[in-house]
C-alpha cells in the first residue's frame, strides 16, 4: 500500500519488459522482492544494487497502464510501500492502475498549474470533485469533473520533485481511482464485476 507522496524521480536506463530504472534514494532502500511503485504502478524488484533496480513487466501492467510507453532517459514517479505507524500524507494508494488517461490542456496560473485530464468513460462515475485521484501514483485533489475529464491543482512543489511538470496535451497518465470509490460502487452496483 502506498500514499501517493512520491519519494524520487528515477531515470530509465532499460525499458521494455524488463524496466531498469536508476533511483539512488529508492534502490538503497530496496530489496529484492520488495515492493514499488513506479509511477503508480506496483511492481516487485527482481534486481537491486547502490544506485539502480530492475522489475519485470507482465502482460496485464502492460496492457493497463503507460509503463510499456517508457523510453531510455524517461523520469518515472518513484514511492515505496508504506510501514505501519507511517503518516498516511496523501490517500491510500494501491498501485493498481485502474486505467490511462490523456492529458487534455495544462496552463500555468499564479501559483502552479492547473491540468484537465481525459479518463476512459468508464472510470468516469469513479471520480468526483473534491475526491482523491492518484496520477502516475502522485495523490491529487479532483478540483472539478464533467464526466469526460477532471482537473486538477498542481503546486509547485509538486511541479518540481514529479514527473507532472512535464505534462503536456497529449501525455499519457496512470490513473487509480480512490479505493473507497471502487468498494462503494461494489455495495451499491452487487453485480458489477462479474464476468
Amino acid at each position: 500500500m502506498f500514499t501517493g507522496i512520491i519519494s524520487e524521480v528515477g531515470t530509465v536506463r532499460e525499458a521494455g519488459r524488463r524496466l531498469t530504472i536508476e533511483a539512488p534514494l529508492t534502490a538503497a532502500r530496496l530489496a529484492i522482492g520488495g515492493s514499488v511503485a513506479i509511477n503508480g504502478v506496483c511492481v516487485t524488484a527482481t534486481a537491486t544494487d547502490t544506485t539502480a533496480f530492475s522489475a519485470d513487466l507482465v502482460d496485464e501492467t502492460l496492457a493497463r497502464s503507460n509503463l510499456g510507453e517508457l523510453k531510455a532517459d524517461s523520469h518515472v514517479n518513484l514511492e515505496l510501500p508504506l510501514k505501519a505507524g507511517d503518516p498516511l500524507d496523501g490517500h491510500l494508494v494501491l498501485g493498481h492502475i485502474d486505467g490511462v488517461g490523456t492529458v487534455r490542456s495544462s496552463r500555468d496560473v499564479d501559483v502552479g498549474r492547473e491540468v484537465t485530464i481525459e479518463l476512459p468513460s468508464e472510470l468516469a462515475h469513479l471520480v468526483a470533485e473534491k475526491g482523491s485521484v492518484a496520477v502516475d501514483g502522485t495523490s491529487l485533489t479532483v478540483t472539478g469533473e464533467d464526466g469526460a475529464s477532471f482537473g486538477v491543482a498542481l503546486i509547485p512543489h509538486t511541479l518540481q520533485n514529479t514527473i507532472a511538470g512535464n505534462y503536456r496535451p497529449g501525455t499519457s497518465v496512470n490513473l487509480e481511482v480512490d479505493v473507497l470509490a471502487r468498494y462503494v460502487e461494489r455495495l451499491v452496483r452487487p453485480g458489477i464485476g462479474k464476468r
